[in-house]
């Protein structure tokens, strides 16, 4: 196992503090749920590491509060919270149920928001939904803050945009409102504990029966989470007839193919993205 030393932060100062003294060498430890696996099987991800800070005590930087129409919520808080809130039930209620797909139950309540989205994993739930709600994280360090759209920050499998000594202190989206539906659907090898094969959040805003704005995310199917365009011009002006629905996730398997080009998984991938979005979309729509 990899040795390290390790080292608990009392405060947001002093984790800002050593992190600006040990930038490069430096892992966080949230919940710890893929952190501790990478350190017992000697993973890439930890070759450099000497030190691991400890930021689990640091309660600033958990729960879930709502103003002026903006959910924020703060890096530490667990899978388990979010999918329990009754805030983020009723205002996001498709990062509620990704969340509540997270794992195990014993993940749920280690695992947190903010360390799901920095290990920024192709199949992250949580992600995939906050991507879909148009995200914007919120970083700080010794040198100042910084917002970033979440789209953004993610590069591609395992890579992300955080600068050395930096922190992710929360994450911030609009709340629904009250002309906007939501889901999200994971397709996974069995119902439980499962990781991801591909995954799809939507939020669409109707008014008069039409389709006047549409946010389509996948997972798991491209080199990082992502947004599908096409498949949301298509959408936007038109009633959500299955005419209308079937020709715009109609597209999703074009768009997936554009990104990542011809692979031997592709004939595989490409009817079952058209059909995930598809009922994803449907599932937002509240069309049986």
């Amino acid at each position: 196992m990899k040795r390290f030393h390790y080292v608990k932060a009392g405060s947001i100062r002093e984790a800002y503090e050593f992190l600006f003294e040990h930038p490069y060498s430096t892992r966080i430890l949230a919940g710890g749920t893929d952190l501790v696996v990478e350190i017992r099987m000697n993973g890439k991800s930890v070759c450099d590491m000497e030190y691991v800070l400890d930021i689990s005590g640091l309660k600033s930087l958990d729960g879930i509060r709502e103003k002026a129409g903006m959910i924020t919520i703060g890096a530490l808080t667990t899978h388990e919270e979010a999918s329990n809130c009754a805030l983020i039930q009723n205002k996001a209620p498709l990062l509620a149920k990704a969340c509540g797909l997270v794992g195990g139950p014993q993940t749920r309540a280690r695992g947190t928001v903010g360390g799901n989205i920095c290990n920024a994993s192709t199949c992250a739930d949580s992600v995939t939904a906050l991507v879909a709600l148009d995200a914007s994280l919120h970083f700080s360090s010794i040198n100042g803050n910084r917002q970033v759209p979440l789209l953004t920050f993610l590069l591609t499998k395992e890579k992300n945009r955080i600068l050395p000594g930096e922190l992710l202190t929360e994450i911030s989206f609009a709340a629904l409102n009250e002309n906007e539906t939501s889901a999200y659907i994971k397709l996974g090898r069995r119902k439980a504990l499962a990781i991801a094969r591909m995954n799809a959040g939507a939020v669409i805003e109707r008014k008069d029966g039409i389709i006047t704005n549409a946010r389509i995310s996948v997972g798991a199917a491209c080199p990082t989470q992502r947004r599908l365009g096409e498949v949301e011009s298509h959408l936007i002006g038109r009633r959500p007839d299955e005419k209308a629905l079937t020709e715009a996730c109609g597209e999703a398997g074009k768009e997936m193919v554009e990104i990542t080009g011809v692979r031997w998984s592709t004939e595989y991938k490409e009817p079952v993205i058209r059909t995930l979005v598809k009922r994803c979309v449907e599932q937002a729509l509240g069309v049986e």
